[in-house]
C-alpha cells in the first residue's frame, strides 16, 4: 500500500480517563469512561471518536462511489453508531450501525450505493471480519 497520509495521536492520563491529542493540534479532548459504563461522563470517548471517524470515511466514500453513476447526494449524511460490549469469549468488541440519508435517492438505489461504499471505505476494510456492521437507509 502506498501510504498517503499518516494521523498520529496520543493518549495520555489513564486512558480512558485522561486526554487524547493529535499530533498537529488541531484535536485535543479530554477522554472519559461513559456514566453508562459506570465512569465519570463529561467528556468524549473512543466511540464517539471513532464513530465521528468512521461516518465522515462512509460519507466520503458514499459521495465517491455516487459520482461514478451521476447519483446525486445532496443533502446526504451519514450517521454512525458505535457499541461497545463484553464478548462471551472475553474481552470487549464493537458493533456498528451505518445509517444513510440520502433524500435525493430512492431505498434501492441509497442501498447499492452504500454497499459499494462498504466496499471503498478504508474503516470498512479495516474492520472487516472483525465488527459486526449494518447499513440502513433512512
Amino acid at each position: 500500500m502506498n501510504v498517503m497520509y499518516t494521523a498520529v495521536a496520543t493518549a495520555s492520563g489513564d486512558g480512558r480517563n485522561g486526554h487524547s491529542e493529535s499530533e498537529d493540534g488541531q484535536l485535543s479532548v479530554d477522554v472519559r469512561v461513559p456514566k453508562e459504563m459506570g465512569g465519570p461522563g463529561g467528556g468524549t470517548n473512543p466511540e464517539q471518536l471513532f464513530a465521528a471517524g468512521y461516518a465522515a470515511c462512509f460519507h466520503s466514500a458514499l459521495k465517491v462511489a455516487g459520482r461514478s453513476e451521476s447519483a446525486d447526494l445532496t443533502d446526504s449524511q451519514v450517521s454512525a453508531s458505535v457499541g461497545i460490549g463484553a464478548q462471551p469469549s472475553g474481552g470487549f468488541g464493537l458493533t456498528v450501525a451505518l445509517d444513510i440519508h440520502a433524500p435525493r435517492l430512492d431505498r434501492t438505489s441509497a442501498l447499492e450505493l452504500a454497499s459499494k461504499a462498504h466496499q471503498l471505505c478504508p474503516y470498512s476494510n479495516a474492520i472487516k471480519g472483525n465488527v459486526d456492521v449494518t447499513l440502513s437507509v433512512l
